[in-house]
């Protein structure tokens, strides 16, 4: 499936319009509702619970947005729904949650985060529990990873998705856990086609990248990640087909 229009015609509020000085921290319900009041399209990050709940969370430890310890994925989403998030009163929240909050009114961008911990093709669990919450859902909503064998993962379980990868040059202090080789190869975006990618999202930083001009050239969407001033989404907009963005708010 291509990407709906709706994904380049709105700035994307990268996990959502969060604010914490205004009680919205990133992958909450506060900043998912903000960002539809405003209008924007939404990103969203999702981990995986002890107990196959696909959860919107970016990290994989709880120590940066809560005053847990400890890594998501050993407790349950129960359990997680419990722990609130720093900067807000709200626990953490399911896919399920935030897709039966947006409902259709904006487009959402999912990026499934690797678990496989080296974006190698250790994967699949994540991606069932994804096919199983968007069962039903009626809206724009897209796809994406940084590991391609999630999409492929994906593209087997529900072939009607909208699937892209997330990009970028793939340094070796970005990814210390993933072998140097692996990101050789994945900085190439070589991909594309086995993923059934119909738009990828790189790093505002390399957008001019041979590799993703080629994209571009071949007329496949580009997103960006991640936009944090007029300025920059200015100049991302030279090549980015739109842009996700957070710390300010974009027309």
């Amino acid at each position: 499936m291509d990407l709906h229009s709706d994904f380049l015609a709105r700035p994307l509020a990268h996990r959502a319009l969060h604010d914490v000085t205004d009680g919205r921290p990133e992958n909450s319900r506060a900043s998912v509702r903000a960002a539809i009041e405003a209008g924007y399209g939404i990103e969203i990050d999702l981990q995986l619970s002890a107990d196959g709940r696909a959860m919107v969370f970016h990290d994989y430890a709880l120590q940066r947005l809560t005053a847990k310890n400890g890594a998501l994925r050993q407790r349950s989403a129960a359990e997680l729904a419990t722990i609130p998030l720093k900067g807000g009163g709200e626990g953490i929240p399911t896919f399920a949650e935030i897709l039966a909050l947006v409902r259709g009114r904006v487009p959402l961008l999912v990026e499934i985060k690797d678990q496989d911990g080296g974006l190698g093709s250790n994967v699949g669990q994540l991606e069932q529990a994804v096919v199983r919450d968007l069962a039903g859902y009626d809206g724009p909503i897209a796809f994406m990873s940084f590991n391609p064998h999630s999409m492929i993962a994906l593209g087997r379980l529900a072939p009607d998705t909208c699937r892209g990868l997330t990009t970028s040059a793939f340094l070796p202090k970005d990814w210390p856990g993933a072998p140097e080789p692996t990101l050789a190869r994945l900085a190439g975006i070589p991909d594309l086609a086995e993923a059934g990618a119909r738009f990828i999202s790189h790093d505002a930083r390399d957008l001019h990248a041979d590799r993703v001009l080629e994209i571009k050239q071949s007329g496949l969407p580009v997103l960006c990640w991640t936009i944090r001033s007029q300025q920059a989404e200015i100049a991302a907009r030279e090549i980015a087909d739109n842009v996700t963005f957070e710390g300010y708010r974009p027309a």
